[in-house]
């Protein structure tokens, strides 16, 4: 926000698949997550061959390579030639311990074949063989170490070659090697105080210079507080740098003074603060209100302010955020000249003002909806939601929180005993800068966490995050950039993954992701244990030039988006229409898929698009791209201009509420754009509050959504929204 692999088509629908014995699971699941102690790191099966390196004796044609057996997508496989024998071997990286191999056999399938397993490549033992493959899924108990393993098959069952839609190997405990230790410190840019350590103070205010302005730089810092009372702070917060306390709830660790972010570095323009975040603690302001004026990707999560919360800078400067959540604020909430902003689960003690959308839900305290005027948009609950890990300190023993999931949300996560899962710091790998993507993938791989600490970190293979329940938490605002165009993080399709704190900066060669949840064939359900996504941004150009195809595939059923800001840059080192090209934002295949606090901005075609049943988004903030040279560059067949947000034709069931896109065609102002949103026309596709809003008439939308809400053309160059009440 400035001053003011690649799939085209859905994949087959799937069928609903909730009933009785997931909802007890779920409820069972919920009442034992209360403090309870983590599992041991290798208790589960890893996957281990996903995105490994696979070569083959054969190969049939150009479309069924070796690697499609590794891919993780359940559509696409190898194929061998004609002939017996034939085999396929991966290379699992580092001397491993395996326990079992899955073949997904296609309809040309071995009908014998042995599994041969090998530490240097060339010395082969057989861990299972058999004379009477039927085809089908075969899954294989094997013991043995193995850095290579491979099917060789010995006979075909037909006159084909062999065909594997999948290949996997896993293991009981991860490599078998040299094992990396958990743990460890956290690294010279996490800065740890306790009540009695000298010059607080003038450490915040030495970071705070460094990063104040430093909107594309490369320094990173997390400040972290051990539970205690703190006198006489203002803690000022510029880019990439987090605060946050260290106890198990937030009045365990108390500032009397300010967390502050304004903006006198930008003329008091508060549309560029972003890239921040406090967590975690209790404040009580010098004056009685804290100032918060913050734009996207700025969370305000777990705190509690004994007092009120000024969300505008000095001035009351423009704004354009923001996210607040689990948080209890005593005092007033002064939006003021926010154009938008979320809160979730929390309790305030009032809210004043608004701009154009301003979104609630499950708020103890928030106005009733008004919208549009007052711009309101209260829903009573959150449908579901689960709150971010964070660090704190068990003792002297460092441990990440992980809350449990919630249905039907309101108010804070955190009054009585805090419901969750405790995972000692011993069960991560503590990353830290001049980390390989190999070592990381190794860690993951023995079934340890990853705690990114701040940092950039160049990345020149996938991070591969197979295992259910792996917690990837970042800290300040932790940089992971792909290099040779590479996905940087691919999740598998299992359950309860949860990623946060962290930033995803596209490389100059083109990715066609740059994060999956979920290879493309998932189908599994994770309605008890769904993967999380929290304040994990995603950025193209800007820092310099990046591009990538689509930014966030979500593939896998039940996800939670919660709080990202998806940005191809508008400013900033390496932007034009063509440096820093990235066509799709975010596309969602996976059914149930729930987005709270969803901001994508600027890309050259669809912003959103969602193609999986039951979807739901609360809240949605959008602008298209600046940059559009002429009307002929987003030309959309006989359709001006790419919804910022489409629900794809096949589906039957969607619901969004506080949705806005607006434009600034600051290159070509004649541009017009057909309407802000997409979607079809039936009785389950169904949106609360919709706005389009025209920046100083720097380009039109001649509809809100589909044909349906009043053109912004009669505004002029007033910046005044076209508002939909609901639709249909």
């Amino acid at each position: 926000m400035p001053a003011l692999g690649i799939r085209v088509a859905a994949p087959p629908r799937r069928t609903a698949r909730r009933g009785i014995a997931g909802a007890v699971v779920g409820a069972l699941v919920g009442t034992l997550l209360v403090l309870l102690p983590a599992s041991a790191a290798q208790a589960a099966p890893v996957l281990l061959s996903q995105g490994k390196a696979v070569t083959a004796s054969s190969e049939e044609n150009y479309g069924t390579l070796a690697a499609s057996a590794v891919d993780g997508n359940g559509g696409t496989r190898w194929s061998s030639a004609h002939s017996d024998p034939q085999w396929l071997r991966v290379d699992l990286g580092a001397t491993t311990q395996v326990s079992q191999v899955v073949l997904d056999w296609e309809a040309a399938y071995g009908k014998g074949y042995r599994i041969e397993l090998s530490t240097n490549g060339t010395d082969w033992s057989t861990a299972y063989q058999t004379t009477t493959g039927d085809g089908g899924t075969d899954t294989v108990a094997i013991t043995g170490e193995a850095r290579y393993i491979r099917m060789y098959g010995t006979a075909r069952a037909t006159q084909y070659g062999y065909s594997l839609w999948e290949f996997k190997v896993y293991g009981e405990s991860g490599t078998g090697g040299p094992q990396l230790p958990g743990g460890g410190d956290l690294g010279p840019n996490v800065h740890v105080f306790d009540p009695s350590t000298p010059g607080i103070q003038g450490k915040l205010d030495e970071v705070f210079q460094q990063q104040e302005s430093a909107q594309f730089g490369n320094g990173r810092h997390a400040f972290l507080f051990k539970p205690g009372t703190y006198n006489n702070l203002n803690a000022q917060i510029g880019f990439y740098t987090s605060i946050a306390g260290l106890g198990l709830k937030p009045d365990d660790t108390t500032i009397n003074g300010d967390v502050t972010v304004d903006a006198g570095w930008f003329n008091g323009n508060a549309t560029q603060n972003f890239w921040r975040s406090a967590e975690n603690l209790a404040l009580n302001p010098v004056s009685g209100t804290d100032r918060w004026a913050v734009s996207q990707a700025s969370s305000f999560r777990r705190m509690h302010v004994k007092g009120g919360l000024n969300l505008a800078p000095n001035g009351y400067g423009w704004a354009s955020g923001g996210y607040i959540a689990d948080s209890k604020i005593d005092g007033q909430i002064g939006n003021y000249s926010q154009q938008q902003w979320y809160t979730r689960d929390s309790s305030i003690g009032g809210w004043s003002n608004g701009v154009w959308n301003q979104t609630f839900s499950g708020v103890e305290g928030a106005p009733a909806t008004g919208f549009p005027n007052p711009t309101y948009t209260t829903l009573q609950n959150t449908p579901i939601s689960r709150e971010k890990p964070f660090l704190y300190l068990d003792g002297s023993t460092y441990k990440v929180f992980v809350p449990a999931k919630r249905e039907n949300a309101r108010g804070v996560s955190w009054n009585g005993t805090p419901q969750g899962t405790s995972i000692g710091l011993d069960q991560f790998y503590v990353v830290k800068p001049g980390a390989t993507a190999a070592t990381i993938n190794q860690a993951l791989a023995q079934g340890l966490h990853l705690l990114f600490t701040p940092g950039v970190y160049h990345v020149d293979q996938t991070i591969n995050v197979n295992r259910a329940d792996t917690v990837v938490l970042g800290l300040g605002l932790a940089t992971i950039i792909p290099d040779g165009g590479v996905t940087a993080m691919k999740v598998a399709d299992v359950d309860g993954v949860k990623l946060a704190g962290f930033l995803i900066d596209a490389g100059p060669v083109n990715s066609p992701t740059l994060l999956e949840l979920g290879p493309q064939s998932s189908s599994a359900d994770h309605a008890a244990n769904p993967t999380t996504v929290q304040d994990v941004y995603v950025r193209v150009g800007g820092a310099g030039a990046g591009k990538a195809t689509t930014s966030i595939v979500v593939n896998s059923d039940d996800a939670i988006i919660d709080h990202t800001w998806v940005w191809r840059a508008d400013h900033g080192e390496g932007v034009g229409w063509e440096t820093n090209r990235a066509d799709y934002g975010v596309r969602v295949y996976g059914d149930d898929v729930l987005a709270t606090g969803l901001f994508v901005e600027h890309f050259n075609k669809y912003d959103v698009e969602w193609y999986g049943e039951r979807g739901r988004t609360v809240f949605y903030q959008n602008e298209k791209a600046y940059d559009a040279p002429n009307q002929a560059a987003i030309q959309n067949g006989d359709t001006k201009g790419y919804a910022a947000y489409r629900v794809d034709d096949s589906v039957n069931v969607h619901e969004g509420w506080g949705l806005g896109s607006y434009c600034n065609y600051n290159v070509d102002p004649n541009i017009r754009q057909d309407h802000g949103f997409k979607a079809p026309v039936k009785p389950g596709v169904k949106f609360h509050s919709l706005l389009v809003v025209s920046l100083g008439g720097m380009g039109h939308y001649n509809h809100v959504i589909n044909n349906t809400g009043a053109s912004t053309v009669p505004a002029g160059t007033t910046t005044v929204p076209s508002n939909l009440v609901s639709f249909p």
